[in-house]
């Protein structure tokens, strides 16, 4: 998620290398600072930064662990602004939060990203309500994604926003929801309509917070518009959204520090579980190639322990089955994006970068295995011994594929079965760091 920036981070770091040598400080210096203005890092937090550097890593002997520590510092001070950090409840229920934004920014998925979040990590009971009734489709966008993530709406396109709005709220306080989200108008442009609608909403609301959402691949604008908001309107943090699609990243490093408020959540995907707390501690062990273990945590949070812990079980003793699979990939799916998720282990950011982004939901490879699959029978899915040649050819022809595919896929099945056995033993951990240093990763195979 952060590959341009982690890059020129660890560039920088190890070209570090002798103490005192203040010339090797001054030219990693300068190159740091231009893929930074190349990553789209506003000029004004490339200066602020470097300079910061400059000045504490010659306040100390001249090295790498000196610069280093100074980057963690500065980076961490420029991430952060004063107020809340990811998502903060009210001390009395319902939160209510603001969501506000221009028309294309990304302000309705994230609104629903929002409360997956909100509802499988958090465990809450979250209600949306649809205010916008500027955009024709926005209604029913969010009709479909409350479907799908089975939260409530409340919505009336012959109705008003304002009455919405406290009709919402005063259901939401009968019925004790924890958290409710309300989705306003955006326009293509800031105009005294939208401000005129958005203080009307606010001012009925008395909103806990009130989040911008901003697109990442606008760049700088989305800082000025966020400014623009929190001027007219009063923000308590941003959202960047579709910073997936943004291949510099530089927005996100400093939008806190010229904003003057904190970027509270990162949309890192299409799909309703990618979005993520921004953390500013966090955040810099990420640049920095260290990983997120805090994150990576509270994600896996969302798998039934219960679950996870039969599915082990069933992993030491060799008994992993097509069914196992099946369910193994629906409790992935929660997870989010695969990318993002490797790139939260130590370590491992170099091979999230290599590997791209798996979509379980449309790689051709494991929509193969999912064909094959359902071309078995009850017995053949809990017992994959029994699959003998001519039931293979039976199942190849079933699912669409020819024989040499069924095996393919069969011998991988079988392979990584035994692999997760072998590294679920006592000696697990040792292996897994024998083949990290072996080879820098896992052996993948990429099609």
């Amino acid at each position: 998620m952060f590959d341009t920036l982690t890059d020129s981070f660890k560039t920088a770091i190890n070209k570090i290398r002798f103490h005192d040598d203040e010339k090797a400080l001054s030219r990693v210096l300068g190159e740091l600072k231009k893929s930074l203005l190349k990553a789209d890092v506003h000029h004004k937090v490339v200066k602020t930064l470097i300079s910061s550097l400059e000045k504490k890593t010659k306040s100390t002997q001249i090295g790498k662990d000196s610069f280093l520590s100074a980057l963690n510092e500065e980076l961490t001070n420029i991430l952060t602004a004063p107020g809340n950090q990811g998502f903060v409840f009210a001390s009395k229920p319902p939160t209510v939060v603001l969501m506000t934004g221009l028309q294309g920014s990304g302000k309705t998925t994230t609104t629903g990203k929002l409360a997956y979040f909100l509802k499988e990590q958090k465990k809450k009971k979250v209600m949306i309500v649809a205010a916008d009734l500027q955009r024709l489709a926005a209604v029913e966008q969010l009709r479909q994604i409350t479907h799908k993530l089975e939260v409530t709406l409340v919505a009336d396109e012959q109705s008003t926003p304002q009455k919405i709005v406290a009709d919402a709220l005063l259901k939401a306080q009968k019925e004790l929801y924890d958290v409710v989200l309300i989705d306003t108008a955006g326009r293509l442009a800031i105009d005294e309509a939208l401000m005129q609608e958005l203080a009307t909403i606010k001012q009925i609301a008395n909103p806990d917070e009130i989040f911008y959402v901003a697109d990442a691949m606008t760049g700088q604008d989305a800082v000025r518009t966020a400014t623009t908001f929190k001027e007219q309107i009063g923000i308590s943090g941003v959202v960047l959204s579709k910073f997936d699609g943004d291949s510099k990243g530089g927005v996100a490093l400093g939008l806190a520090h010229q904003v003057g408020v904190p970027l509270r959540f990162i949309g890192a995907g299409e799909k309703m579980p990618d979005l993520e707390p921004f953390i500013p501690e966090r955040i810099v062990s990420r640049l920095m190639g260290s990983g997120d273990i805090a994150s990576l945590a509270e994600k896996t949070a969302s798998i039934d322990p219960k679950q996870a812990k039969k599915i082990t079980q069933k992993i030491k003793k060799g008994q992993f089955n097509f069914n196992d699979f099946l369910e193994q990939m629906e409790q992935l799916k929660k997870l989010g994006s695969m990318k993002s998720l490797i790139g939260m282990i130590p370590g491992m950011s170099g091979m999230a970068k290599q590997i791209g982004d798996i979509d379980l939901d449309n790689s051709s490879e494991i929509n193969a295995i999912k064909a094959l699959i359902a071309s078995m029978t009850k017995k053949e899915r809990e017992n994959p011994e029994l699959l003998n040649n001519s039931r293979k050819r039976r199942i190849a022809t079933g699912a669409g594929l020819n024989q040499m595919q069924v095996n393919r896929i069969l011998k991988q099945f079988n392979s990584a079965a035994k692999m997760a056995k072998q590294l679920s033993s006592k000696g697990g951990m040792k292996q897994i760091q024998q083949l990290m240093q072996g080879g820098g990763g896992f052996p993948m195979s990429r099609r």
